[in-house]
């Protein structure tokens, strides 16, 4: 059986992931369970293979996923010794249902219900599925995790169950890194970018067209009404309010930690002679942040992160130094208001071309700020920075690295009123954290959460660019000069 042919190309990549514990949250009804099902069969059939032990929420669930393993076992010619329910008692001596498949090898497949205590002295792949759903998910991986140590595997599969679920919390965990287990994310418009209509209308008899799937498409949203975001494209719903909260911010920041601003000195500065603007900018590191930079640990990586402003809006650039506890420590931060290009630019510099071990820097490169973004790219090479284009995707891949570092206190801040404001101001918007599209104010004009977006480029920055060779500010200058740098260009 030529497995490409059968499966489609989402199902294929699950199937092909062999990680120990893998999540995945998706749409309903794009056929990963049947697909699991097969791989399980695989698996207990094969005489090198183990248990498979699967878990759902309610009884018609786990009777569809044995009738998928028995299809799949007569495709595969399993050698099935036998197929049926049977009684069995839980920790608490209650009798519960379970359907069994054992196969001529030895192992079986076993889909039980969703108590921690039915996989007790039980070994081998644990399927939970539909586990937004179950009760208490925690003490069902908790025992489930337990199996790993003979060489067991956890596969976890769900829909969205709302926010604050705890199949969600899993899965903000695996994106901040906090637990090491892969994650996949399948929509309905994933599902059918890789065919899944067309495999609907094959199997129905059906002739496929683009406008047949459009209508099937907005059929299903209309179906699921106001639950479609959540049900098919894997957003889960939450109540709006703050990502994070004043106490949790609060908690990582220091006193010790300045927040340098810069103005334009005159309305008419972007007119000033380049060398005449470029020696007042100068003054104005050799006060601010020359100094510090000077005194940060030579042995220590660091990163910088920048929202890029102009009128409207605040620049904001935002390093991180790396402890070695992997703490990720702000020396200070710069936010410039009402900055020409060309400043900001030297600015930037100053701070690349001087920061220790510099290793790299993610930058907002959308609209205007594309061109900072290409200008340090050049600088410092495409290895060494990131050019971000800030959209939904990178919110979530993002945001909950910064709210996870906020947690295990592993992010230090400074303590700013601006600052906090600005991560206060993080809304959830469709599931994903975000910065919304209203605007704050501080005391010299509008915020949009700037720098609660230059700390998240930085943390991107620390996640992306980490492992590329230091900048050696000691062996290359602006001017592409051999030999020790000197500050006196700014």
């Amino acid at each position: 059986m030529d497995a490409d042919s059968v499966f489609l190309p989402y199902q294929s990549r699950w199937l092909a992931d062999k990680a120990q514990v893998k999540v995945c949250e998706k749409s309903r009804r794009i056929g990963l369970t049947w697909a699991q099902a097969a791989d399980d069969v695989l698996l207990a059939a094969s005489a090198t293979g183990m248990d498979v032990l699967y878990i759902s929420f309610n009884q018609d669930m786990t009777r569809e996923y044995i009738d998928a393993c028995g299809e799949w076992a007569k495709r595969f010619d399993a050698g099935v010794r036998s197929l049926g329910e049977e009684v069995l008692k839980d920790g608490d001596e209650r009798e519960i249902k379970a359907f069994r498949i054992d196969f001529a090898g030895g192992n079986k497949i076993l889909a039980l219900s969703s108590r921690p205590s039915n996989l007790r002295g039980k070994q081998g792949r644990v399927v939970i599925d539909e586990a937004a759903f179950v009760d208490d998910l925690g003490e069902i991986l908790k025992a489930a995790l337990a199996l790993l140590m003979w060489g067991g595997q956890v596969v976890v599969i769900s829909t969205h169950n709302g926010a604050d679920n705890a199949f969600n919390e899993l899965v903000q965990d695996v994106i901040a890194g906090r637990l090491p287990y892969s994650r996949h994310r399948i929509t309905l418009d994933d599902a059918l970018a890789d065919g899944l209509y067309r495999r609907i209308c094959r199997e129905t008899g059906k002739a496929w067209t683009p406008e047949a799937e459009a209508a099937w498409r907005e059929s299903l949203i209309k179906t699921y009404g106001d639950g479609a975001d959540e049900e098919l494209f894997c957003i889960p719903n939450r109540s709006t309010g703050a990502y994070l909260t004043t106490a949790l911010i609060e908690s990582c920041m220091r006193e010790n930690v300045p927040v340098f601003t810069w103005t334009a000195p005159a309305d008419d500065f972007v007119d000033w002679p380049a060398p005449v603007a470029t020696t007042h900018t100068k003054g104005w590191l050799a006060e601010t942040v020359m100094p510090l930079l000077a005194e940060l640990p030579q042995e220590r990586a660091h990163f910088i992160g920048g929202d890029f402003g102009r009128t409207g809006d605040l620049s904001v650039f935002w390093p991180l130094g790396e402890r070695q506890d992997l703490t990720l420590e702000t020396p200070f931060t710069v936010e410039l208001r009402n900055c020409p290009y060309r400043t900001q630019q030297q600015i930037l510099f100053a701070l690349g071309d001087n920061l220790p071990r510099f290793s790299g820097m993610a930058l907002d490169a959308r609209g205007n700020g594309s061109a900072l973004a290409e200008f340090a790219r050049q600088e410092y090479g495409p290895e060494q920075v990131g050019e971000v284009m800030i959209s939904e995707a990178w919110y979530r891949e993002t945001m909950p690295r910064v709210k996870a570092g906020l947690e295990d206190r592993t992010l230090i801040l400074p303590k700013n009123a601006d600052v906090l404001s600005d991560l206060r101001s993080l809304r959830v918007v469709k599931g994903v954290a975000r910065v919304p599209d209203t605007r704050g104010r501080d005391k010299t004009g509008q915020r949009h959460g700037d720098a609660a977006v230059a700390l998240a480029m930085a943390v991107h920055a620390r996640e992306k660019l980490g492992s590329a060779e230091p900048w050696d500010c000691q062996t290359v200058n602006l001017a592409g000069q051999i030999g020790g740098f000197d500050w006196s260009g700014y």
